[in-house]
C-alpha cells in the first residue's frame, strides 16, 4: 500500500565528519535517519538520505535544511580559491601585517598563520571617517587594476577599501570596473560594514576564498534535489537559516553551520524542560563544541524570545572571522580522535581524527586507536547495540589498535583505554571551563546538556570534574544538531560602525536605516521579520566593546556588564557607541510540546541483558538498557549502558538516570551513593 502524499515535508541534515544525521517530523513525531558521511563529496550522503526519506514519506513539496562543513573544511585544509585582494593604495600589506598580538607570549615555536592570499592590489582612492571623498578612483586606475587582476589568474576577488562602511561608492565603482572579468566579487561594505581594517579585510578575503567552492557545491546539490522537487536552505553560524543563494554569495556565514544547529537545538530542549542555566556539550566524531546559555535575567524560562549569545570576534585557524556567529568554543577531541605518544612518551589524544574513512578501528577499516575504540574496550559501547543495532562494532580490532600503542605505563589495555578517556576528557573539560569559569560563571550552578554521537558517553565524567550536579540527555541526542536546524528561524544581522555618544540624535535615524535594510532583504524571502536593536559600547579610549540590547538605560547596563566581565566599572568615564546592530528574525513554526504522564519508576522492561564494564580499574556488573523502551517516570541506577539509534549513554556507578515528562534523561549523582 502506497503512503499518502503530504503537502510539505521539511528535512534537516547535519553533515558531520563521521556521520550524516537527518531529522524530519511526521504527525508531530521526530524521525531520525543516520548515515555514514561521504567526506570526498558530502552531497552524496545528503542526496541518498533525501531519496530514502522521500520514498518513505512522499510529499508535494520538500524543503531541505542543511548544516554544512564544506566551508570549514576548505579553510582548515587551505583548499579555497586564488583570491585577488583589492584595498586602498598604501594598505596592500594589511593581511600580512595583521595584528601584532601573540597568542602565547613566551612560546618560541608560535607561528602566525599565512595570509589567505598574497595577491594584493592597491587603488588610489581615499574616504574619510565620516564618508567624505578625498580622492576618487580614476577610470585609468580602475582599468589598470582590471588588467593586473586578469593577468594574475585570480579565481575570486575581495574588495576592502578604507572606511567603505561610511561611504561604499568607491567599492561599488571597483566592482563595476571588474565585472567584465566574470569572477565572484566580495565587497566589504556588504559582508561586514564595520571598522577595524584588518578584521574586515580578513573576513571579506575569507569570503572570496570560499565563494567558488561553495557555489559549485550548492549548485551541484540543488541540481540533485531538483529531481525530487526539493528546495535548499543553509544553516548559518549565527543560528539562523539562510537561503542557498545567500549562502553561495556569503559562504563565510556558514563556517560554524553544524555546531550552531546544536546550540539552537539545546536551547529548544532547555526551553521545553524549564531549565535556566545551560552548558552545552556536543561531542561528535572529530571534535567537541561547547557553549554557555546564560541566565534569563528575570524572563520566564520558556520564553521563546530568548536568544543564544553571539560574538563578532571569531577565529578560524588563527584568522579573524568578524561575521556574527554563536559563541561556541571547539576542542580537538571527538569519538574518532586518534591516540598517540609524543616525543616524551606521554599519551595524547587528537586533534588528528580517523574521520568517516577509515574511521575508528572497531568500524572495521581503521587501524589507529581512537576514543571510540577505548569505549568499546571498556564496555561502554556494546558491539551488538551500536546505532540501535544497525552497525556491529569489531571489539577485536579495537583491542588490536590499542595494543599497537608502544607504551608500558599502563598495567593492562583496559587501563590504557581509561587513560585515553581521561586525556580526552581533560581537553573537553578545559573547553567547558573556558566558556564558564574564565567568563565569570560558576559551572556548578549550570545543567550540562550533553548531545552528539559521543556526548552522553562522557557527560557524567565531565560533570563530576566540574562539580555539576545535573546532566540532561535529550531525546535523540546524536541528532540534536539536525533537530536545531529543523527548528531554526530565518535570521540575519545588519550592522554599521558609527562612533557616537549615547545621547546623539543620529542614533534613531541610523537604527531606522538598518531596519529598512532588514525589511527589504527579508521581503525577497516573502516574510516580515521581527526586529531587535543592540549596540556595541565601550569606555572612550578602550580597544574593545561589549554588546548589549539597546534601550533607554543602555549606559547604566553597560557599566554593570563591564563590572561583571572585567571586575570593575567607571560610571564617571564617558561611554561611546561603536556599532549599531539590528537583528531580523522570522520565526519558524514550532511544534506543540508533548508531555507524558509519569509511569512507575521500574525500568526492568527496558533491560536488554546484564553487561560488564571496566570502571575505575576493575570490571563491574552493569545493566544494558534500550532507551526506546523507557517511559517517563522510569529510573535506572548506575552502572548502566543505555543504547539507542543516535547515541549511547554511559551511567557510572553512583549516578541515577530518570526519564522526565519530555522523555529526556536526567542524570544526577546518587546522594546516598559512594560518589
Amino acid at each position: 500500500m502506497l503512503a499518502p502524499v503530504i503537502p510539505h515535508l521539511t528535512i534537516a541534515i547535519d553533515s558531520g565528519g563521521t556521520f550524516t544525521d537527518c531529522v524530519y517530523r511526521i504527525a508531530g513525531r521526530i524521525k531520525v535517519l543516520k548515515l555514514p558521511s561521504t567526506p570526498v563529496d558530502p552531497s552524496r550522503a545528503i542526496l541518498d538520505a533525501v531519496r530514502r526519506i522521500c520514498s518513505l514519506v512522499p510529499a508535494s513539496k520538500v524543503e531541505v535544511r542543511h548544516g554544512t562543513t564544506v566551508a570549514t573544511n576548505a579553510l582548515l585544509e587551505r583548499k579555497g580559491a586564488r583570491v585577488a585582494f583589492v584595498t586602498t593604495a598604501g594598505f596592500e600589506d594589511t593581511l600580512a601585517i595583521a595584528r601584532q598580538a601573540r597568542p602565547n607570549l613566551y612560546d618560541w615555536n608560535q607561528h602566525r598563520p599565512e595570509p589567505i592570499t598574497d595577491l594584493c592590489f592597491g587603488v588610489p582612492e581615499r574616504v574619510t571617517t565620516d564618508g567624505s571623498v578625498l580622492v576618487a578612483p580614476t577610470d585609468s586606475a580602475l582599468g589598470d587594476l582590471r588588467r593586473v587582476i586578469r593577468d594574475s589568474h585570480a579565481e575570486s576577488i575581495a574588495v576592502s577599501l578604507l572606511f567603505s562602511f561610511a561611504n561604499p561608492a568607491h567599492e561599488q565603482a571597483v566592482a563595476t570596473a571588474l565585472k567584465s572579468l566574470r569572477l565572484p566579487i566580495s565587497l566589504s561594505h556588504q559582508i561586514l560594514p564595520e571598522f577595524r581594517e584588518y578584521e574586515r579585510g580578513s573576513s571579506v578575503a575569507l569570503n572570496a576564498y570560499l565563494t567558488p567552492l561553495m557555489q559549485s557545491y550548492l549548485r551541484s546539490l540543488e541540481r540533485g534535489l531538483a529531481r525530487r522537487n526539493a528546495s535548499l536552505s543553509i544553516m548559518q553560524s549565527s543560528g539562523g537559516i539562510l537561503s542557498a543563494a545567500s549562502a553561495a554569495r556569503e559562504p563565510i556565514r556558514t563556517i560554524l553551520s553544524g555546531p550552531a544547529g546544536g546550540v539552537i537545538g539545546a536551547l529548544s530542549v532547555a526551553r521545553a524542560a524549564g531549565v535556566d542555566r545551560i552548558l552545552t556539550f556536543d561531542m561528535g566524531g572529530t571534535s567537541t563544541d561547547v557553549a554557555l546559555l546564560p541566565p534569563l535575567g528575570g524572563r520566564r524560562v520558556g520564553d521563546v524570545t530568548r536568544e543564544p549569545p553571539t560574538t563578532s570576534e571569531g577565529m578560524v585557524e588563527g584568522l579573524p572571522v568578524s561575521i556574527p556567529m554563536l559563541d561556541i568554543h571547539t576542542a580537538g577531541a571527538g569519538g574518532g580522535s586518534l591516540s598517540w605518544l609524543d616525543t616524551a612518551g606521554a599519551l595524547q589524544v587528537g586533534p588528528r581524527s580517523a574521520g568517516a574513512d577509515p574511521g575508528p578501528a572497531c568500524y572495521g577499516r581503521g587501524v589507529g586507536a581512537t576514543v571510540t575504540d577505548a569505549n568499546v574496550l571498556l564496555g561502554r559501547l556494546h558491539p551488538d547495540h551500536f546505532l540501535g543495532g544497525a552497525m556491529r562494532l569489531d571489539g577485536d580490532r579495537a583491542r588490536q589498535a590499542l595494543s599497537a600503542i608502544p607504551t608500558r605505563s599502563f598495567a593492562t589495555l583496559e587501563h590504557l583505554a581509561e587513560g585515553i578517556l581521561r586525556v580526552a576528557n581533560a581537553r573537553m573539560e578545559s573547553a567547558l571551563r573556558r566558556v564558564s569559569l574564565e567568563r565569570g560563571h560558576d559551572p556548578r550552578t549550570f545543567t550540562l546538556l550533553a548531545f552528539g554521537g559521543a556526548g552522553p558517553l562522557h557527560a557524567c565524567a565531565l560533570a563530576q570534574s566540574l562539580g555539576i550536579r545535573r546532566v540532561l540527555i535529550p531525546a535523540a541526542p546524536g541528532a540534536l544538531s539536525a533537530l536545531g536546524i529543523l527548528d531554526a528561524d530565518l535570521r540575519r544581522e545588519f550592522s554599521r560602525t558609527v562612533m557616537l555618544a549615547p545621547g546623539s540624535p543620529q542614533i534613531a535615524g541610523l537604527f531606522r536605516e538598518l531596519e529598512n535594510e532588514a525589511r527589504t532583504t527579508f521581503a525577497v524571502e516573502g516574510v516580515r521579520p521581527m526586529l531587535k536593536r543592540s549596540a556595541d559600547l565601550r569606555y572612550h579610549g578602550q580597544g574593545y566593546e561589549l554588546r548589549l540590547d539597546w534601550s533607554a538605560n543602555a549606559v547604566a547596563r553597560f557599566h554593570r556588564l563591564h563590572a561583571q566581565s572585567y571586575g570593575y566599572a567607571d560610571p564617571a568615564r564617558s561611554v561611546e557607541i561603536v556599532t549599531l546592530r539590528v537583528q531580523a528574525i522570522a520565526r519558524s513554526p514550532r511544534p506543540r510540546i508533548r508531555r507524558t504522564s509519569l509511569a512507575r519508576p521500574t525500568s526492568r522492561h527496558a533491560l536488554i541483558s546484564e553487561h560488564r564494564i571496566f570502571e575505575e580499574g576493575r570490571w563491574r556488573k552493569a545493566g544494558l538498557y534500550d532507551r526506546a523502551r523507557l517511559h517517563p517516570g522510569n529510573r535506572i541506577s548506575g552502572a548502566a549502558v543505555i543504547t539507542e539509534l543516535s547515541a549511547t549513554t554511559y551511567l557510572p556507578t553512583g549516578w541515577i538516570a530518570k526519564v522526565d515528562a519530555l522523555s529526556n534523561l536526567v542524570l544526577t549523582p546518587n546522594a546516598g551513593g559512594r560518589r
